[in-house]
C-alpha cells in the first residue's frame, strides 16, 4: 500500500529533479568542464595540480557553467518553444516555471562563486562571473537577437573554461593560457555554423539573425572552411611557442586535417547529413585536441 502511495511521488519528483538537471545544459557543461580541468593541468608545470584546488575548482565552474545555462533557457524560453531542437526543454514544455528556473539558477551560481572565492582564488571567482555574464546576458540578450556574428563576438565567454582552469592553479592568466583561449575562440564559428546549415528552418521560425538566414548557407559554408582555416593555424601555435612538443604537434595536424577534409565536403558537396556529421566531429576535435595537450604536457616528462 504505502509503496503504491509514494511510487508516484517519486516518480514526480525524479521528474522534476531531471528538468533542473537538463536547464544545466549537461552535455555542453561537460565540455566547458573537461577544458577548465585540462587547463588546471596544464597550468602545473612540475608534476600534478593540488587535488583540493583541481575539485573545488571543478565544482565551482560546473555550477556557474549550469547556472548560465539555466538563465539562457529562462530568456530564451519563448525561442525555445518555437524551434524543434529545443521545444521539449522544461520551460516550453511547462515542467518548470520562470520563477523556480531563476531561483534554481541564482542558488547554483551562488554556489559556485562562492567555492571559488573560498576554496580557489577570488581571480577565478571573478573571471568565472565575467564569463556568467558574458553568455547569460552579453550573448544572449544583446548578441544573439540582433546580428549574426553573435557566434564570433560572443564565443569568447565559451572560449574561458581553460583559462579560468589555469587562474585556479596559478591565480594568474598567463600567455599560454590564452592560447588555449584562442583555440576554443577559433572553433566556435565552424562548430556552430556547422549546426546552424542544418537547423536554419528552425532559427527562421524563432527570428534569430543566423549566418545562414542573413547571408544564406554559401557563404555560411565558406566561413566554416575559412575559420577551418584559421583553426589549424592557431592549433599550432602551443608548439610554435614550445608549449608543447611533438606529441600534440602531430595531434593537431591529423585532426586539423581531418576537421579541414568535413570543412572541404560541406563547402562544395552539402548535405544536411553531412553538416550533422560535421557538428558531431567538431566536439570529438576539440576533447581529442585538448587530450592530446594533456599527454603531451605530462609525456614529455
Amino acid at each position: 500500500m504505502n509503496t503504491r502511495t509514494l511510487s508516484p511521488d517519486r516518480h514526480a519528483a525524479a521528474r522534476r529533479l531531471h528538468a533542473f538537471y537538463v536547464l544545466t545544459k549537461p552535455r555542453v557543461n561537460t565540455l566547458i568542464v573537461f577544458c577548465a580541468v585540462i587547463g588546471m593541468f596544464l597550468a602545473e608545470s612540475t608534476g600534478l595540480p593540488s587535488p583540493a584546488i583541481v575539485l573545488a575548482a571543478t565544482i565551482g565552474i560546473a555550477c556557474v557553467a549550469g547556472a548560465a545555462a539555466a538563465m539562457n533557457c529562462l530568456i530564451e524560453a519563448g525561442l525555445d518553444a518555437r524551434m524543434t531542437r529545443t521545444r521539449h526543454r522544461p520551460l516550453p514544455t511547462g515542467e518548470l516555471t520562470p520563477g523556480e528556473t531563476l531561483l534554481f539558477a541564482g542558488v547554483l551560481g551562488g554556489v559556485g562563486l562562492t567555492v571559488l572565492h573560498i576554496w580557489v582564488n577570488p581571480l577565478t571567482m571573478w573571471l568565472t562571473l565575467a564569463t556568467f555574464v558574458g553568455y547569460a546576458v552579453v550573448y544572449t540578450v544583446l548578441l544573439k537577437p540582433r546580428t549574426p556574428q553573435n557566434i564570433v563576438i560572443g564565443g569568447a565567454s565559451g572560449a574561458m573554461p581553460p583559462v579560468l582552469g589555469w587562474a585556479a592553479v596559478t591565480g594568474e592568466v598567463g600567455a599560454d593560457a590564452l592560447l588555449l583561449f584562442l583555440i576554443i575562440f577559433a572553433w566556435t564559428p565552424p562548430h556552430f555554423w556547422s549546426l546552424a546549415l542544418y537547423r536554419s528552418a528552425d532559427y527562421a521560425r524563432a527570428g534569430l539573425p543566423m549566418l545562414p538566414i542573413t547571408h544564406g548557407p554559401e557563404f555560411t559554408r565558406l566561413s566554416v572552411l575559412l575559420y577551418t582555416c584559421i583553426l589549424f593555424g592557431v592549433t599550432l601555435l602551443p608548439y610554435a611557442t614550445r608549449m608543447s612538443g611533438g606529441i600534440y604537434l602531430a595531434a593537431a595536424v591529423a585532426l586539423g586535417g581531418a576537421f579541414l577534409r568535413y570543412a572541404w565536403k560541406l563547402y562544395v558537396d552539402y548535405s544536411d547529413a553531412l553538416a550533422r556529421r560535421t557538428f558531431r566531429f567538431s566536439i570529438l576535435y576539440l576533447f581529442l585536441l585538448f587530450a592530446a595537450l594533456l599527454a603531451d604536457h605530462y609525456l614529455r616528462f
